[in-house]
């Protein structure tokens, strides 16, 4: 047999080279960011040698690269690692694929498997919560619960930069104030029992670096196809909102993150002032105290007393001491005069009573609740009506010339413009983030048939908008003129 020899461009030392260092070269953007993930665990001091961690893995390309940058460190610095993941139930057979890849990896990476699983969706229905808060939850009742159980301290997630992005911009859509805009912390408390320590190893480092490294490393990963949507608001912001303010500003993570820090400052800053307050045995009069400190201190004492210290309810505690605000059927919370907030058993109902029956025949307005409705017909053919600020255009035949004006109750269903279905107003206003103070002064427009048309602070019902059939237009206008309820929260 003979063999043929290969004519080659180069000899073979020099391809020998080429390969030798062509890898090495391969190699160093990983090896460098592995270093500088490892950098930030050291200097943050997130881990401790020889540590238990728990590391939460979806199965996403985020938690991943997580648990396999982990394992490349964990021989160094003697650390224990167990796998968990959650399956929420929310994708059928995806969601059981992603199940299986976390478990296989786990195996292969010779590590401790532990899965768990919860019906997101009848939490969400039966709490009113939207699907991703009741995700959230039974997500992180599970990781500590497993924890706690296995005696690990600390739960290590793979937020990274990008996600604190969109969170410092879902907040800001909220109105939070600096703590809120502080985002998530390298490390945290977990929600769900704050004796289980939640840590961020790659809180500083962008999806693309992570991207990066799962192609480098070849790592198996599975996408959630809900992130490419835009049902979500967080979706919304990733793939819409950034984009768009990234042409305008190409820093806007460095910007962001800055922004973030000082308002973290700032908020400690406030923290301690109100904390040193609240420990003075003889301290200065509460109405003495700088209006951030004063909410601040209102803040600890609503949340002591198990109730979530929403923006309305703090402004009412600090403007009106003595005044009861309501805060669900059973309690409400009132400020003396010193700057202490205590419950109290809710007295009166925690809905607004109050109705009133209007002719829609001719043009006119009405006081009720604290607003001034308005409303005028005209025929298709006519002058177009000029649509403004709280000013709404419905199909006046299909809303009828009978209609009763109200608060919102337990029970009210509503088709909000573009849904298919009707659906529970508590429920809207819950996905929303309406808070519950304005809720219950919500004044809502009711046809002779029990017909919710209008809901003030949300679009016209589905059912009464204009289309190619209609022949005469309703426009339909309000305004506040006050709130004539005590304690209640005008929303407009």
């Amino acid at each position: 047999m003979v063999r043929r020899s290969l004519a080659l461009p180069i000899d073979l030392p020099a391809l020998f080279l080429l390969f030798y260092f062509g890898g090495a070269c391969l190699s160093w953007p990983v090896n460098k960011w592995v270093n500088q993930v490892n950098e930030s665990i050291e200097r943050r001091k997130l881990l401790r040698r020889g540590e238990s961690i728990l590391v939460a893995v979806s199965g996403g390309t985020d938690s991943m690269v997580l648990l396999h940058l982990m394992c490349d460190l964990a021989e160094t610095h003697a650390w224990k690692i167990v796998v968990t993941h959650f399956n929420h139930q929310l994708r059928g057979r995806s969601s059981q694929a992603d199940e299986r890849l976390v478990e296989k990896t786990a195996a292969k990476l010779k590590l401790k498997f532990i899965a768990g699983r919860g019906d997101v969706k009848k939490l969400a229905k039966a709490s009113g919560l939207s699907v991703e808060m009741a995700a959230r939850k039974l997500r992180h009742e599970f990781l500590a619960r497993t924890a706690k159980r296995l005696r690990i301290k600390t739960v290590a997630l793979a937020h990274h930069a990008d996600d604190r992005v969109e969170l410092f911009f879902l907040r800001l859509l909220r109105g939070a104030g600096n703590e809120g805009l502080s985002g998530m912390g390298w490390k945290s408390l977990s929600p769900a029992d704050p004796s289980i320590q939640l840590i961020r190893p790659l809180l500083d480092q962008p999806k693309s670096s992570l991207r990066d490294f799962a192609d480098a490393e070849g790592i198996p990963h599975r996408e959630d196809a809900s992130n490419a949507l835009s049902d979500f608001q967080r979706n919304r912001i990733r793939n819409e909102v950034i984009p768009i303010l990234e042409t305008m500003q190409p820093s806007l993570r460095e910007t962001v993150s800055r922004t973030m820090e000082i308002a973290a400052w700032e908020s400690n800053f406030v923290l301690g002032a109100a904390l040193e307050w609240l420990a003075t045995r003889s301290p200065p009069p509460f109405d003495n105290l700088h209006i951030a400190v004063q909410r601040v201190c209102l803040r600890l004492h609503v949340r002591v007393l198990g109730v979530q210290p929403e923006f309305d309810l703090i402004e009412q505690l600090r403007l009106h001491p003595n005044r009861p605000v309501s805060v669900d059927a059973k309690k409400s919370l009132y400020r003396d005069a010193p700057g202490m907030v205590h419950a109290r058993p809710t007295t009166v109902s925690s809905f607004n009573e109050g109705e009133i029956n209007l002719n829609l025949t001719e043009p006119g307005e009405v006081n009720f609740g604290g607003r001034k409705v308005g409303w005028s017909l005209q025929n298709k053919k006519g002058d177009s009506f000029r649509k403004g600020m709280n000013c709404e255009v419905l199909d006046a035949d299909k809303v009828g010339s009978e209609i009763s004006l109200r608060h919102w109750k337990p029970g009210d269903r509503f088709q909000p413009i573009g849904m298919k279905t009707p659906v529970k107003l508590q429920n809207l206003f819950t996905n929303l983030k309406i808070p519950r103070l304005q809720r219950h002064s919500r004044i809502v427009a009711i046809t002779a048939k029990g017909e919710l048309f209008w809901v003030e602070g949300l679009r016209i019902s589905e059912r009464f908008k204009l289309d190619k059939g209609s022949s005469r237009r309703l426009k339909w206008t309000w305004e506040c003129v006050g709130s004539s309820i005590a304690g209640a929260v005008n929303p407009c």
